[in-house]
């Protein structure tokens, strides 16, 4: 049983939010210039396998998030000293707008080069984030019309929703219709092989490279190919809204929606899901709060976006009850914990970063707290 402190949720959340910077400033002044992935004990460096190098973006996405934070709420001098430790550490990823080894570009830059274009309206920053959109399309497989994973051609991962954003981006900034085709089919193509009819989700998708058929659904991080895993269904949730939010096509608003409500029925009440729905007996208590800190955020913006707004007030209030959860049972408070959220999953049949802090997980709980903050009555 977890018990709150009785305060306000903007208290909670504000109180949340400044120990995240205050973990991420004793990083920077620990680690200079390391980009954490997963924490081994609580410790951010160490030298763990990484699997694939596709997080660096979160890092410099929290920075961006706390100088927005403090802007609004008109610290100077905090302010500027987010903003100069987010260019800092995200004029390094430059280089990656040409990276083809990962399907993540859109990890890398839409949470540190789209908030720094926001922040400056500075031409070359936009002109990265639509050379990455289009180095991002190149992943596209005509037959089978899906952008294949980092693991092999045949290969579709419910990850690249929160990736395909990024070539509807490039397609907006441009005009660029084969762009958008690239990012629609896609979508499409994951809406109908990934998507199950409850809403829930399949990890990874595996088609005939010769006539691009279908073959099956299987997985590298969920329990079993046939089974939910939660942070792909987090994954999925949040996606298929910003691809709505592109291209307002209302079947991927739908399927967003149907993503939530699946994760909602089948979380427990605490707000904080298991790393895999299907995952049997004592395996199913280890929970990933980086699958819950991400379908808040999710959540947050899916309810900015549906018509209903008593369903709207449902997905908003359910995304804060998930935080409120979040900030009162697994802040990393203890003594030398290097990350924001414990309780966090990497790759479990890996081993890797298993009941840690993840940098995914820190970055999306920000994101969900400054939203939320944001968007909270007075």
């Amino acid at each position: 049983m977890i018990h709150f402190e009785q305060k306000s949720d903007r208290d909670l959340f504000t109180d949340a939010l400044e120990f995240a910077e205050k973990q991420v400033r004793n990083v920077i002044d620990k680690h200079p210039d390391f980009y954490p992935m997963y924490s081994k004990d609580g410790k951010w460096k160490h030298d763990g396998p990484k699997w694939t190098h596709w997080c660096d973006g979160f890092f410099p996405g929290q920075m961006w998030l706390f100088r927005r934070f403090n802007a609004d709420r008109r610290r100077e001098k905090e302010a500027k000293y987010w903003m100069e430790q987010a260019i800092r550490y995200s004029e390094p990823l430059e280089p990656r707008q040409m990276d083809r080894d990962v399907h993540d570009l859109g990890f890398i830059f839409m949470s540190t080069y789209h908030r720094w274009y926001k922040v400056t309206g500075d031409k070359r920053l936009n002109d990265v984030l639509i050379q990455a959109g289009k180095t991002m399309a190149l992943r596209f497989k005509d037959k089978g019309q899906y952008l294949r994973s980092f693991v092999s051609d045949d290969s579709l991962f419910i990850d690249i929703m929160m990736n395909v954003g990024i070539i509807f981006y490039a397609a907006h900034e441009t005009g660029d219709r084969t762009l958008r085709e690239i990012a629609m089919r896609h979508t499409l193509t994951t809406q109908r092989v990934l998507v199950r009819g409850d809403g829930s989700t399949a990890h990874e998708g595996l088609f005939d490279l010769e006539t691009g058929e279908f073959l099956r659904q299987s997985t590298h991080q969920g329990y079993r190919g046939d089974s939910c895993w939660s942070r792909g269904l987090a994954w999925a949730l949040y996606g298929f809204s910003t691809c709505y939010e592109y291209s307002r096509n209302p079947h991927f608003l739908r399927t967003s929606e149907a993503c939530a409500d699946f994760f909602i029925t089948h979380t427990p009440d605490e707000g904080v899901t298991p790393w895999d729905f299907n995952a049997p007996g004592e395996s199913r208590d280890q929970v990933d709060t980086s699958a819950s800190a991400i379908a808040a955020a999710g959540l947050l913006r899916l309810a900015r976006l549906i018509q209903d707004p008593v369903k709207g007030h449902f997905y908003w209030s359910t995304a804060v009850h998930i935080l409120r959860s979040l900030c009162g049972g697994y802040l990393g408070k203890s003594k030398g914990w290097e990350g924001v959220l414990k309780g966090g999953v990497y790759h479990i049949h890996k081993d890797l970063g298993v009941n840690e802090s993840v940098m995914w997980g820190d970055y999306f709980f920000t994101e969900a707290l400054e939203h939320a903050l944001r968007t909270m009555p007075e």
